[in-house]
């Protein structure tokens, strides 16, 4: 039977911990912060300011250290991060080019062109400059709205990537509600190696990380925004996700709903070769892709296209299409857009059997109808990302 660490008592032996600027107790100091304690395990987030981190370098070594001296403690992780870079200065926005939608001063807009005459946040132009090291391009898998099967399409495109010969890395971004490690069928925790890097979890040819490989399953996240955005910089940045021998082609970013702190982090942060966006047919949903597409458009990130998922089932005998949701809602927001339609994905029990089993059916049945469907959705995704960049986003611009 495994052990719960005492939480009261973790909390007293980071206090004998000093915070080398105030003198305090980590946990007086208020450093101790996401506190996990679970089956035979506890770990925490420190958070400092970038020109700080080598000086915190030894104090979260110690915290470790203290944690797997602590009875019920087998397994003790302290994370360091920053809120940016030392010496960074914010980058210059791309000018405008002809993209840029010019609005004459005084005209009404409507409320999504309203969202864009605000200066788009900075970030340098997507040369790759400020990927994870040895990452070619990275692919944000997005929904604005939960319960779209999102994460289903992200593993199976991932999955679909590796079938075509990409090396290919899947993160899962999403904090609160991490589902790739059930949908890989991995419960391993991650190692380290001698650059103090996570080891991403190897699993159907992907290389895997996500919170939920370091938490236990069903452990709430109770962290605010910065802190959630905090540790998806440092699950992107702090992982070994290739070498200069062998590199990932592609990195696909299971992003969580919304256009929240962590999207805008991602968005901003990392230089998107492109966003797919997933949405199901009915206009509820659509009305979030919308939204979506909006806070893309604001980030300068280029949309490589829109999926339709679950854009009917087919009939058990006859094999018809019985339209539960509607159909054709995607395609038609896409072509409003102006973002290229990668296809439907119908409500296959096969795929919803093969997630919950932690054995995706791209992954072991590739020939399956649905998971050609997948593989040809980002064969074209590839096209798109190996024949030039695709059509930047519009900005506007008031005269």
């Amino acid at each position: 039977m495994t052990d719960i660490p005492d939480r009261a008592a973790v909390l007293q032996a980071l206090d004998r911990i000093a915070d080398p600027k105030t003198g305090k107790g980590l946990a007086a100091a208020g450093l101790v912060q996401g506190l996990v304690v679970g089956p035979d395990r506890a770990g925490f987030m420190i958070e400092v300011a970038a020109a700080d981190v080598a000086l915190y370098a030894p104090v979260r070594d110690a915290a470790e250290a203290a944690l797997r001296r602590l009875p019920g403690v087998l397994r003790a992780q302290v994370v360091l991060t920053a809120d940016g870079k030392p010496g960074s200065a914010p980058a210059a926005g791309p000018p405008p080019g002809p993209h840029t939608v010019r609005v004459r001063r005084g005209a009404r807009l409507s409320p999504e062109a309203q969202a864009q005459t605000a200066p788009p946040p900075a970030r340098p132009i997507a040369d790759g400059s400020q990927n994870p090291a040895h990452v070619r391009k990275v692919i944000a898998v997005s929904s604005a709205k939960g319960g779209v099967g999102k994460s289903t399409v992200a593993v199976s495109l991932a999955c679909a990537f590796a079938h075509l010969g990409y090396a290919t890395g899947l993160l899962d971004a999403d904090i609160y509600g991490p589902s790739i490690p059930r949908m890989l069928g991995s419960d391993a925790e991650p190692t380290t190696n001698s650059d103090r890097k996570l080891v991403p979890i190897e699993a159907f040819g992907l290389k895997a990380m996500s919170i939920g490989f370091i938490v236990d399953e069903g452990a709430p996240m109770i962290w605010r925004g910065p802190m959630a955005s905090s540790a998806v910089n440092q699950l992107i940045n702090d992982v070994a996700w290739g070498s200069a021998e062998q590199p990932l082609d592609l990195l696909i970013i299971d992003m969580p709903p919304g256009t929240g702190d962590i999207q805008l982090t991602l968005a901003q942060r990392l230089a998107l070769a492109g966003a797919v966006i997933v949405s199901t047919p009915q206009e509820i949903a659509l009305i979030d892709v919308r939204r979506g597409a909006a806070m893309f458009e604001k980030t300068a990130t280029p949309i490589l296209g829109v999926i339709e998922n679950m854009a009917y089932f087919p009939h058990p005998v006859t094999g018809e299409a019985i339209e539960i949701f509607g159909r054709g809602g995607a395609r038609a927001t896409a072509e409003a857009i102006g973002a290229p339609f990668l296809g439907e994905a119908p409500i296959d029990i096969a795929l919803r059997q093969s997630c919950d089993d932690g054995a995706p059916l791209v992954a072991v049945d590739p020939a399956h109808p649905t998971s050609q469907r997948f593989i040809a959705m980002a064969a074209r995704i590839a096209d798109a990302l190996e024949g030039g960049d695709p059509r930047p986003a519009p900005r506007l611009a008031v005269e």
